[in-house]
């Protein structure tokens, strides 16, 4: 119950944030990616002021041996960069450029029943959607196929012949 209502805490901080930062505002974020026209770096000084906060935060919880309000460390294990990775990151990009939202603020702004912002949400839970039936999808291809025959001493791989 208390990681719940510390991740309300902390979303709720987060969302004030944006609202006060006016980072729900699409314009705003479509003027920041605009540095060829009329290019507004407000976008930046909010990441700047949020690197600023984290910090000596981050100093400071790296020393703690488990966090306040869980019982251990959520912490990615995976660190290579690969084609997922990169494919992800290419979509996020380029939802966040033509919509000028990215999930934070389009969550916030629905709260303002913007349709711009709501027609947005929906995309993205219809995307969400999507890539849960995909990925359910290939579980069960993977469940299906047959084991894997491991090779035997002395077999040469189907490349290796002259």
């Amino acid at each position: 119950m208390r990681a719940t209502i510390s991740a309300f805490f902390a979303g709720s901080l987060f969302a004030i944030g944006l609202v006060l930062g006016g980072m729900t505002q699409p314009s705003k974020v479509i003027g920041f990616l605009d540095i060829a026209g009329n290019w507004d770096p407000s976008l930046a000084f909010v990441m700047g002021g949020a690197i600023l906060v984290l910090a000596p935060l981050l100093r400071i919880i790296k020393r703690l041996r488990q966090p306040l309000l869980a019982p251990t460390f959520s912490m990615p294990s995976r660190k290579d960069i690969d084609l997922r990775l990169i494919t992800g990151a290419a979509l996020f990009g380029v939802g966040w450029g033509l919509g000028g939202y990215c999930p934070g603020p389009a969550l916030t702004s629905v709260g303002g029943f913007s349709s711009s912002a709501l027609t947005f949400a929906g995309s993205m839970l219809v995307g969400f959607l999507l890539k849960a039936a995909w990925d359910a999808q290939r579980k069960s291809q993977v469940s299906e196929a047959p084991p894997a025959v491991a090779p035997q001493a002395g077999d040469r791989p189907a490349s290796d012949t002259l």
